[in-house]
This record gives structure tokens, C-alpha cells and sequence, in this order.
């Protein structure tokens, strides 16, 4: 008979000279280039998502969004089904359509008259673009699923998460067969805003539910130059078309020139804007992203375990989190295992560069130690760990992380699943 068990578990830390020190326990679960990049959206985890609550207004926005209503009302007085937004009629005077007016509000600081204009132009641009019907097309870039731009996840507090890596692209083979003419570029940005529409179709458009998405930007290795067209136009599209929409823009791998030019483009940014945005220098990618998102939910490229080949159906074990101090010495101790028992476990840490071993220890005495894995250095772009044992007698596996050699703090995440024996 096959099931999961959850065994006792111990995390044990050891200092350079091994000292024994108190448990360890795992955190419960609970335009230029760069203003092109930046637009739209400090490193600033405490920002604080939109009021949709009418009641909660001040008396000004109110009275902006009931004129918003009252000119849109007017505006499509003869066809008012035109009005609809996302399945969303935005003449129905529900939450919902607030949530969406609201939103174009903001990006115009609340001027009515500017709201309403861009509210009428992304309409119309959303009927001859066919933005309502796109998650239907098949665009044919299944070689960009999952590498360039995509949706996977949701951060803590419940945001569909979209990264985007243009790595890719300083391939010029790869760039010249996306972006080679201008057709070629238009497909792409179709493509584009279908990888954006598929976010926004799980938000709830509600006063109190998740109504933005969580964006995260890799930039390592970006051929900025080359894809300055694209992003400009991506850019226009998105600032033009889906207002507000981005709760949080992160960017990982960021290079020392980005973080110099956004020194200069900070004073200029309002303090929203500003709030908005993480910025993360390279190999800080799986510290920064810990902060706003489960380990289980982030790639593997970025320190987390999640794989492409995990199932989409249902959610995937918890992990553990835990940081280890330089000049520290982790054991995890996976207790309880019983004789012909599988145990099947993941971990990472964030930049390894470090000494990663598992071993399993019988329980009876004189049983001999088995190295499931000897010590190894782990590589700092190394992805997480995953492995099986199944044991010919009971006792424990531990898991060791060594980072004796280093002065610096990591993050890091496990989970495991112990099957015991079908045989009775």
C-alpha cells in the first residue's frame, strides 16, 4: 500500500568549529533601454495593492469615477454592449466594472477627461487587435513557451506571476527568425499580449481580490540594443492597453550598468512608481524573488523547484524554507523512515557554491552509514537537487549543507514525500 507519510523532522546548524547550537527550524508556510523596461510599473516588499472599495474612496475619486461612468454612458449610448472589457460589461455599474474604471483613473491621476479617452482608444484597440479572442489563436512560438515569457504561479499574496528572460535573443540565428521584418515582430507582440491575457484571466476583478499581476525580468544576458524596438512597442502596448495591471515589477540578474542608470532615473520616478519596483543584482536571484514568492512556485533557473515537468494539476508539496549563515554547517534530519520505505526529496540553495551530501543512518546499531550522495561542491547556477532512496531498514536520511567556506548568508528550501512499502 502506497501513501505519503510526514516524518519527524530535526534541522540541525553547526557552526566552522561544529559547536552544537539550538535547532534550526525550516520558516513556516504561511527612453532608453532601462526607462523602457521601467515603464509602467525600489526595492520596497511592503507596497501595498490598490483600494477597489468605493466606500473607502476619498470624495474627489468618487466623484471622478461616477463622472467617468456618466461619460462612458454617453459616449456608448448607442451600442453599449461595446463598452465590455474581459466578459466584463462595463455599463453594468457592478464591482467589477468599477475595478476596471478605477484602474484607468489612476493612470491619469484621476482627470476624467484623460481617463475616458484612453478608456475609449483601448477599446477600440482591443476590437481590432481581437485581444477577446486571442487566447484561442495558436501563434506557433512553442520554442518561447516557458523561456521568454510566461505565466507560472502566483506570489504570497496570491498574484499570478509573468516572467520574461530575453536571453534568448543574443542569439542572432533566434533573433533574426522572431524579429527578422516587421510581420515577424507584429507575431511576436500578438504572441505577447496572449501570454499577458492568460494572467489576467485569473484575476479577480474584485474589491478585495487579487487584481494585478506580479512581473519578473531577467536580464541576464539581454541583448539591450537589438531589442530596443520590441520593448518600446511592448512597452506602448501595455502602458496604453492594460493600465495598472502590474502590482510589482522585479528584475533579477540585473548588471551593474542598469543598477547605475537607475540610480539616475530614480529621482525622476514618482514615489508610486518607484514602489513598485526590486531591484536585484546578479546572483541575487533566488534571495530576492524568496521575499515575494513560495520556493515551490519559482523556476528552477532561479533557485526555486519548480520544474517544467511538474503537474500543473494541483498544488506541489510545500517546501521548507531556511537560510544558512556563512561559516555554518546544515543538517536536515528526515526521521521515522521505515524499512522498504521510498523517500523522494528536493532541495536547493539559492547560489550554492557550497558542499551538498545525503546519507542514510540505520537505527540499529552496528547497521553501516550509506552515502546516497557522497559530498559534492555545488555550482553556483546549479538547480535543485532531486532524488529517491528506498531503504532496506529503517532509521533516517540526512540531508548536509556545508558553507564552512563562505562568508555569505543564502536562502535555501527542501520538501520530501516518504511512500512507505506496497509489500505487506
Amino acid at each position: 500500500m502506497m501513501d505519503t507519510a510526514s516524518s519527524p523532522l530535526s534541522l540541525q546548524s553547526q557552526k566552522t568549529s561544529f559547536q552544537d547550537l539550538p535547532e534550526a527550524s525550516p520558516k513556516p508556510y504561511k527612453k532608453g533601454f532601462v526607462a523602457t523596461l521601467m515603464g509602467g510599473a525600489s526595492t520596497n516588499p511592503s507596497f501595498k495593492e490598490d483600494n477597489y472599495f468605493v466606500s473607502l474612496l476619498r470624495s474627489s475619486e468618487k466623484k471622478a469615477l461616477q463622472e467617468l461612468k456618466e461619460k462612458l454612458k454617453a459616449s456608448f449610448e448607442d451600442s453599449p454592449s461595446d463598452a465590455s472589457m474581459w466578459g466584463i460589461p462595463l455599463l453594468g455599474g457592478d464591482d467589477k466594472a468599477d475595478v476596471i474604471l478605477l484602474k484607468f483613473l489612476r493612470a491619469r491621476d484621476f482627470r476624467v477627461g484623460d481617463a475616458l479617452h484612453m478608456l475609449v482608444k483601448c477599446l477600440a484597440w482591443r476590437k481590432e487587435f481581437g485581444a477577446d479572442t486571442i487566447l484561442e489563436e495558436d501563434l506557433g512560438f512553442k520554442e518561447l513557451e516557458g523561456v521568454i515569457a510566461y505565466m507560472q504561479g502566483y506570489d504570497k499574496e496570491g498574484h499570478p506571476v509573468c516572467y520574461n528572460a530575453y536571453g534568448m535573443f543574443k542569439d542572432k540565428e533566434m533573433y533574426e527568425r522572431v524579429f527578422g521584418d516587421e510581420e515577424k515582430l507584429k507575431k511576436f507582440l500578438r504572441w505577447r499580449v496572449q501570454v499577458l491575457e492568460r494572467g489576467i484571466k485569473v484575476l479577480h476583478f474584485k474589491p478585495g481580490g487579487v487584481n494585478s499581476l506580479i512581473q519578473v525580468t531577467d536580464l541576464k544576458d539581454m541583448p539591450k540594443r537589438e531589442l530596443r524596438v520590441a520593448s518600446n512597442q511592448i512597452l506602448s502596448l501595455f502602458q496604453d492597453n492594460y493600465p495598472e495591471m502590474v502590482a510589482r515589477k522585479i528584475f533579477i540578474n540585473v548588471p551593474w550598468y542598469f543598477s547605475m542608470l537607475y540610480s539616475m532615473f530614480s529621482p525622476f520616478l514618482t514615489q508610486r512608481t518607484k514602489s513598485k519596483f526590486v531591484i536585484s543584482k546578479e546572483g541575487n536571484a533566488a534571495e530576492t524573488l524568496y521575499k515575494f514568492i513560495r520556493p515551490e512556485d519559482i523556476p528552477v533557473q532561479y533557485g526555486g523547484l519548480k520544474r517544467p515537468s511538474d503537474l500543473p494539476n494541483g498544488p506541489p508539496k510545500p517546501a521548507s524554507e531556511f537560510t544558512i549563515k556563512g561559516g555554518e554547517k546544515v543538517n536536515i534530519q528526515i526521521e521515522g523512515i521505515e524499512a522498504g520505505a521510498t523517500i523522494t526529496w528536493d532541495i536547493v540553495v539559492g547560489g550554492w557554491d557550497l558542499e551538498y551530501s545525503a546519507e542514510f543512518v540505520p537505527n540499529a546499531e552496528g547497521s553501516y552509514i550509506i552515502a546516497v550522495e557522497k559530498p559534492r561542491k555545488m555550482g553556483a547556477s546549479e538547480e535543485a537537487i532531486h532524488n529517491s532512496f528506498t531503504s532496506k531498514e529503517s532509521g533516517k536520511m540526512v540531508l548536509s549543507v556545508d558553507n564552512t567556506a563562505s562568508r555569505r548568508k543564502k536562502v535555501a528550501a527542501y520538501r520530501y514525500v516518504v511512500r512507505k512499502s506496497s509489500t505487506i
